[in-house]
């Protein structure tokens, strides 16, 4: 585990961080963005859209229209892909969305996020939630979609060539705090799943407990590994992650400044170094919400 040593704060929350022609760009809740060329200082570049797209109203009638929630983002297809969520805290009636552009950088001329539509929506009939959306591809390159907050857990659903969920798919479930044979009442807290590939193994990611009440988050990052992209993913003690395990990370209790870390990201740059990004709450700043960027090991997680 090394933290780095970012020249200023930056307030974010559910980061994900991309690359483009030496550039990187760090995208997170609430649209907005920022750019750096070395992953340490880091400036404000803007929002990726001025309001929601027309069909967030019908998708989820609650939500106010300004800000999406928890983005990823992947190039696929000679575009770039922005995955996006919006719903209302605490209920399941909500949508994936996704944005596509020719490119990340504001300044040139092709730059413009074009409205795709709803990729996987949820109802307050379904046992999930579509949210945090990740995705990832399988060792044949097929994409996957990583989805969920409380409810049942966190699930995936396969998408087609063109980023969007199958028709008819059904969420396979890959991650809960549910014990085997055990079943529970909400709030059942892990979200925030992110699936990253390293040889032969998938690594899934996760956030466990309760983010959004500043130093007072019990957040913290768990994480197993899998032959499979849809699991079975057991942590460093053979716990399935579908029936509460998950190894700790990284909690509130890693590093003196921060309480909270959560929802995470895995980043491969292009020298082969693997960095995990995610937010934690700083405690000499009321607890505000910011980046942060470790560089990791892969060998050292010994799940599975």
């Amino acid at each position: 585990m090394a933290l780095l040593d970012l020249d200023s704060d930056v307030p974010v929350h559910d980061p994900v961080i991309a690359k483009e022609n030496g550039v990187y760009y760090c995208y997170s809740t609430h649209g907005q963005f920022f750019s750096s060329s070395d992953l340490r200082s880091w400036k404000y570049a803007g929002k990726v859209f001025g309001s929601l797209p027309s069909w967030v109203k019908d998708a989820v009638p609650e939500n106010d229209g300004k800000d999406f929630w928890a983005p990823e983002v992947v190039f696929r297809g000679g575009e770039w892909r922005l995955y996006y969520a919006v719903s209302t805290f605490g209920k399941n009636v909500s949508a994936i969305g996704m944005a596509t552009n020719a490119t990340l950088n504001p300044s040139s001329p092709n730059y413009e996020w074009k409205d795709a539509g709803i990729v996987f929506a949820s109802t307050e009939n379904d046992g999930f939630n579509a949210i945090d959306p990740a995705v990832c591809a399988d060792e044949n390159g097929n994409d996957w979609l990583v989805f969920g907050s409380f409810w049942n857990g966190i699930a995936i659903v396969p998408l087609d060539e063109l980023g969007f969920a199958k028709k008819d798919c059904k969420p396979v479930f890959i991650a809960s705090r549910q014990k085997e044979n055990e079943k529970v009442p909400n709030p059942n807290p892990v979200e925030g799943g992110f699936i990253f590939r390293n040889g032969k193994k998938f690594y899934l990611f996760a956030s466990h407990d309760f983010c959004c009440r500043g130093t007072a988050s019990s957040y913290h990052i768990v994480f197993g590994s899998s032959d499979s992209v849809t699991g079975p993913f057991v942590d460093n003690d053979g716990i399935d992650m579908r029936y509460g395990g998950g190894t700790t990370w990284c909690d509130s209790f890693t590093y003196e400044r921060w309480a909270g870390p959560g929802h995470n990201s895995v980043f491969r740059d292009d020298d082969g170094k693997i960095y995990l990004v995610y937010h934690a709450y700083d405690r000499t700043d009321n607890g505000q919400s910011k980046l942060m960027i470790e560089e990791i090991d892969l060998p050292e997680l010994e799940a599975g």
